[in-house]
């Protein structure tokens, strides 16, 4: 293997992925055991997790799962005392669990609010401090990969309904720059990643509504994401090929935010 690739193999680490029984989560999963990382893989509904990791020991990998809520703090402990016990150490940390709200700005519920801000930014904080403090620090050395959107780098484009979503996965933004700066000192680098549009249960409704050619308008590859389209940048972030680079947000959308 030369030195190249050799920054990209995880073999001998750990990582945790909250979110991971489908979707964004699944596929960077996929990703970090291809690479040889052994998982825990994390998600709300038990079975949707005993699918998950068929489909990642079929594929090779050597992983374990824990259904916790993240939206509910004593679930949080408990996922980072069982994957620690589980795995040893976390050396990975993929923070990719969320939800969505649809309804527009001024008829959006309050507790719909806190429900999408809870989970989509409280939580992340929570677990990260957990798992730094109880991991990662001690050893002093760690990746945290955040799962931001570029719905949180610019406003709302027109009746979109997601002023809850976007705000939360702005705020994403800033805590991954925030985080970067203060645990660089442990040896963690602290990045996100930043999609467009792919496709997955939250965003079936609007596929199957406006269509993929009024989704890729303005898009300059022409195209949405796809089951592979995050995994190479995840590896950067996960590995020692990223090892100086933190504090980034890197959108992955096709070109979309830069035109």
């Amino acid at each position: 293997m030369n030195s190249a690739m050799k920054a990209f193999d995880l073999t001998g680490k750990t990582a945790l992925v909250t979110g991971a029984s489908r979707g964004l989560g699944l596929q960077i999963a996929e990703a970090l055991a291809d690479q040889g990382a052994r998982l825990v893989i994390s998600s709300r509904k038990a079975e949707d997790l005993e699918t998950a990791a068929k489909h990642l020991k079929d594929r090779g990998a050597k992983v374990e799962w824990i259904a916790a809520d993240n939206s509910k703090d004593q679930d949080i402990a408990r996922l980072t005392d069982e994957a620690i016990a589980k795995l040893g150490k976390v050396d990975i940390l993929v923070n990719n669990a969320g939800a969505s709200w649809g309804a527009p700005a001024e008829d959006h519920p309050v507790d719909a609010w806190d429900k999408v801000m809870n989970l989509n930014i409280r939580s992340l904080f929570v677990l990260s401090q957990a798992i730094a403090k109880k991991s990662m620090i001690p050893n002093k050395y760690g990746r945290v990969i955040n799962l931001a959107s570029i719905a949180g780098l610019r406003g709302n484009r027109g009746p979109t309904g997601t002023i809850a979503y976007n705000t939360s996965k702005g705020a994403v933004v800033n805590f991954t720059r925030g985080l970067a700066g203060e645990w660089g000192k442990y040896g963690i680098t602290v990045n996100a990643l930043a999609p467009g549009f792919f496709p997955s249960k939250m965003t079936h409704g609007t596929i199957k509504a406006l269509g993929v050619e009024k989704l890729t308008e303005g898009v300059p590859l022409r195209r949405i994401g796809d089951d592979e389209d995050l995994k190479g940048a995840a590896l950067l972030f996960a590995s020692d090929a990223g090892k100086h680079i933190t504090g980034q947000i890197l959108a992955v959308d096709g070109g979309l935010t830069a035109v």
